[in-house]
């Protein structure tokens, strides 16, 4: 039985899905299935309550997720005590609204973890950051994953899921933001990016009589015109570093509303380079100091 099926596994118990699992994976929906059935067929036993039109994890499931966890820990953590030094230039590409977020924490937790590491980075759009590591300009990237799973050719691994905002003037009044769209402009965030085509689809969802003049990628530069009572934006959150700046009146919109995948990738075969997981132990270890 491959490791990877029982990443798959942990995918779907994380995903609560077949369909989570595949996009967490980019894998195909069939593909993850027949993985799961591999596994059961592997242990004897069902691993998925199928009874339902979902199928879901029982408790063997769980258990096994539970002990390869504990071991693929342990591993790691033999790897890297074991390992000589992790030293040499990597480059990473990054897009700039995580400059200023997830960045400096990660590039401090490699200073203090591999000091002769040397990070160059390298700041992009997603798609020119993509064609970077395709053409081997860059070694990875920490991008929004497209829509569609990203490109084959390249190893894509999940860190968080950044959910979408509704700000508006601090001083706005209403409770939805179809009442906010009624009384501003809708500022929009640049539908040439995954978020910008995310928050598009909400608002005509929400509010089709939105009127927009004004289209920007840069989330301080929204942040800034709704501040100043421009407008009404839907967009990644730009960060209480932004709101510091700019005072904007921020409305959550839910458990349902627009998130956008935030993810590490590097080509296929640098996945066990040291260097390159070296920046992906630096970015998820951001990552959850960013979270507590």
């Amino acid at each position: 039985m491959k490791i990877e099926s029982f990443r798959t596994l942990n995918a779907v118990l994380r995903g609560g899905s077949f369909a989570a699992a595949a996009a967490d994976m980019n894998l195909s929906p069939s593909a993850v299935s027949l993985q799961m059935k591999q596994m059961e067929q592997y242990f004897g036993q069902p691993l998925f309550d199928r009874s339902a039109l979902q199928a879901r994890p029982n408790a063997l499931a769980a258990e096994v997720d539970a002990v390869l966890c504990e071991a693929l820990s342990k591993l790691d953590a033999l790897r890297r005590r074991n390992s000589p030094a992790v030293a040499g230039m990597v480059r990473l590409g990054t897009i700039e609204p995580l400059q200023v977020t997830l960045l400096p924490p990660l590039l401090r937790w490699v200073r203090e973890h591999h000091p002769l590491l040397d990070v160059r980075l390298v700041r992009g759009r997603v798609t020119d950051l993509v064609e970077k590591l395709k053409t081997g300009e860059i070694d990875a990237a920490i991008i929004v994953q497209p829509e569609s799973g990203g490109s084959r050719r390249l190893s894509w691994t999940p860190l968080f899921r950044e959910p979408l905002v509704a700000i508006a003037p601090p001083d706005a009044t209403g409770e939805t933001l179809a009442e906010l769209l009624h009384r501003y402009e809708w500022i929009r965030f640049d539908k040439s990016t995954v978020g910008g085509r995310l928050a598009a689809r909400y608002v005509a969802r929400h509010a089709p009589h939105a009127r927009c003049r004004i289209d920007l990628q840069s989330l301080a530069a929204l942040t800034a015109l709704v501040s100043e009572g421009l407008g009404v934006s839907v967009l990644p959150d730009p960060g209480q570093h932004v709101y510091a700046v700019h005072p904007v009146r921020v409305l959550l919109l839910g458990r349902h509303g627009p998130a956008r995948q935030v993810s590490f990738v590097c080509r296929q075969p640098d996945q066990e380079n040291r260097l390159v997981l070296a920046l992906l132990s630096g970015a998820r270890a951001a990552h959850a100091r960013r979270q507590a």
